[in-house]
């Protein structure tokens, strides 16, 4: 759209709705405008009105919007005609900040003459974002972390340097604090490492509350959460909503619409926030901070539980545990409850006239977790996975084994949780399956019953996406290959990539299903051609995708954090391989439990539980490519399976953007070449 709205919202009286508010039509209009080369979009405004009318009306309403709709626009402008504060939830840090430094700032100068106020909005992070001035004070004294204590080569330790470095980083963390609005990590530039930031902050589980801190009224995370109840729309991410709907903690201000972006992910960071893990490390590490506060034989008798953990891990089998909770674990799980139990008997109430009570709040949430996930994987529920991580040959290299449980499914738990007294919308590029919304919204919990016997009423709505996706890129399955058999990338798809590569010279992402073929990949193509190959894992990822974006004739590969997070419009990508079709692997331990209880219910657990991952995980995959209107290229699928006519392959294919399909390799060689001349 020109800058004629723009004008038109200064000069000319603003339309008003039945409560004397704008129209959605004249702020999203406003809105546009105010974007540098901004036009309309009927999905924009199909979406915007949508959005308006479930919030009007209180139905729960999924939203499909391609790359390129404005999403975000779409939203955020019937969000300013809600009473009450609009929680946005997202799935990144990189939406999170658009959102925030970017599109809410010009959205409320763009509107605020229509609405005759200026709207405001906050952002939300969990409690350990922010530096939490209880530990600043007590930093100094806090006993190093573990990692300080790494042997060197020599056979000493690094503790002298490390504690030095830390101690350097602390100090700086402290005197930032003193000056810093806000406390937030993201605001210290440059940064500290991990370690240093986990001495300074506080994870809201040991939190002891405002009300008993001696630094309450002065706290950086309550601050925000009071700025957020204050505020228009608040944005905050996923996993602090569902921390949020499972403590049950208020975190959140109380509104009546909750916009989900990237909704896709949402079931998954519900499933991690419900997920618990015992470890041998952790145990002792609880047991240590817990001996000024108990009698040395209860630390003593804590620290045993952990040490026998620790063997019954290594003699334990890597994996899901599928015929039950072995013996060789039960008791030290056993013991470990026992012994946790007994030393939160011993240190008793926190008490505000305690002379270290954050400390005794950490220490006595710490015990209650060890104890409650020792019972959660002992009572071994039909509702939860329990699995093994970590291989035993790692906890000779520095590594560790672990137990962790996480509930099977978690559409029960938003049905109950996520739906009542507000209402809530869903979007997200990919949220139809095959074609159909039904499956997503059954992983969000909108086909499941309630505790009260019901099922939420939903609608929903494909607004579809502004590119001209035949046009612009070309889907190309390589029919003729075998089936993918062993993991790595076989010597026919290493060929084919080659080849493709070559005719295109560069501007390549190659997405990989395990880090053996992407590795494999880049050997090939370095060794056959002059190209640049940036691979995953050998520099930081922001400066590997930096470098992708400036170099043409240059090829990024990587696995699976690379099928979402890389944003790369323009010629610097023409070309996405996919080396196989993204279906979980065997030794994920929910995805196959999930296939697993739908098996024994009669059902088809591929076609239920694998099939629709792979769907969500290739659409993200393919979509890749095109990300503006000037983009052009195409997307090549190593996998021979794709190419069946019928099944979960056509299922798979309905899942995607609706590019030019072909299965011939010298069609796609051909339009690589020219789009490499022109």
């Amino acid at each position: 759209m020109t800058a004629a709205p723009t004008d038109t919202r200064n000069s000319a009286p603003a339309a008003r709705d039945g409560k004397g508010r704008p129209s959605v039509e004249e702020l999203l209009a406003a809105a546009v405008g105010a974007v540098p080369g901004g036009a309309e979009r009927p999905g924009q405004r199909a979406m915007a009105e949508a959005v308006h009318a479930a919030a009007e009306s209180g139905d729960h309403l999924l939203v499909q919007a391609g790359t390129g709709t404005g999403k975000s626009l779409a939203y955020l402008v019937p969000a300013l005609l809600v009473d009450g504060p609009v929680v946005v939830s997202t799935a990144t840090l990189a939406l999170q900040n658009q959102l925030v430094e970017h599109d809410l700032p010009r959205l409320a100068e763009a509107t605020h003459k229509l609405l005759g106020r200026r709207p405001t909005f906050a952002v939300l992070k969990g409690r350990h974002h922010y530096a939490c001035l209880a530990k600043l004070e007590s930093s100094s004294e806090e006993e190093p972390d573990d990692a300080l204590f790494e042997t060197g080569s020599s056979g000493g330790t690094k503790w002298l340097g490390e504690a030095g470095r830390l101690g350097k980083q602390i100090q700086r963390l402290q005197d930032w604090a003193l000056e810093s609005d806000t406390g937030d990590r993201d605001e210290l530039d440059p940064g500290v490492d991990e370690t240093a930031w986990r001495q300074v902050s506080m994870p809201a589980r040991e939190c002891v509350g405002a009300s008993r801190c001696p630094y309450g009224t002065e706290c950086f995370a309550e601050a925000s959460r009071v700025r957020a109840r204050a505020a228009d729309i608040v944005v905050t991410n996923h996993s602090l909503l569902a921390f949020d709907m499972l403590g049950e903690r208020n975190i959140i201000p109380p509104h009546s619409l909750l916009i989900i972006d990237e909704a896709h992910e949402l079931a998954d960071r519900v499933s991690g926030a419900a997920q618990a893990e015992l470890a041998p490390d952790v145990v002792d590490r609880v047991a240590r901070r817990a001996r000024t506060l108990v009698d040395t034989e209860d630390a003593d008798s804590l620290s045993q539980t952990g040490e026998a953990l620790g063997t019954a891990l290594v003699e334990a089998p890597e994996g899901r545990l599928t015929n039950g909770l072995p013996a060789v674990l039960r008791e030290p799980l056993t013991l470990l409850d026992a012994a946790a139990r007994r030393a939160l008997e011993r240190i008793g109430e926190v008490r505000a006239d305690d002379s270290d009570p954050v400390r005794k709040q950490q220490v006595k949430v710490s015990l209650t977790e060890l104890s409650a996930t020792a019972q959660r994987l002992l009572t071994e529920s039909p509702h939860d996975v329990a699995w093994i991580s970590g291989s035993p040959s790692a906890v000779g290299r520095g590594g560790r084994r672990s137990l962790v449980v996480a509930p099977l499914s978690v559409a029960g738990t938003l049905a109950n949780r996520l739906y009542d007294e507000r209402t809530v919308v869903a979007t997200s590029a990919t949220l139809t399956l095959g074609g159909r919304f039904d499956v997503v919204a059954k992983g969000l919990g909108l086909e499941t019953k309630n505790d009260g016997g019901e099922k939420q009423p939903w609608t929903s709505l494909d607004v579809g996406s502004p590119f001209a996706y035949r046009k612009q890129g070309i889907l190309y399955v390589a029919a003729h290959l075998p089936r993918p058999a062993a993991s790595g990338l076989p010597d026919g798809a290493a060929d084919e990539l080659v080849d493709l590569v070559k005719a295109l010279g560069g501007a390549t992402l190659g997405l990989f299903s395990s880090r053996r073929a992407a590795e494999r990949a880049a050997e090939v193509v370095r060794a056959r051609t002059d190209l640049t190959v940036l691979l995953q894992g050998e520099e930081a990822l922001p400066i590997l995708v930096r470098r992708f974006r400036e170099e043409r004739a240059t090829c990024l590969f990587g696995v699976m954090s690379l099928w979402q997070g890389v944003d790369v419009p323009g010629e610097a990508c023409q070309l996405v391989v996919i080396d196989r079709l993204p279906f979980p692997r065997p030794d994920e331990p929910l995805a196959a439990a999930r296939a697993a209880a739908v098996d024994a219910s009669g059902g088809s657990g591929f076609a239920s539980v694998s099939v629709p991952i792979a769907a969500v995980r290739l659409a993200q995959g393919v979509g890749r490519l095109i990300r503006s209107h000037g983009d052009k290229g195409a997307v090549a699928v190593l996998d021979s399976r794709l190419a069946t006519p019928r099944g979960y392959a056509s299922f798979l294919r309905d899942s995607l953007p609706p590019l030019w399909y072909t299965t011939k390799p010298e069609v796609v060689r051909a339009a690589l070449t020219r789009l490499s001349k022109s």
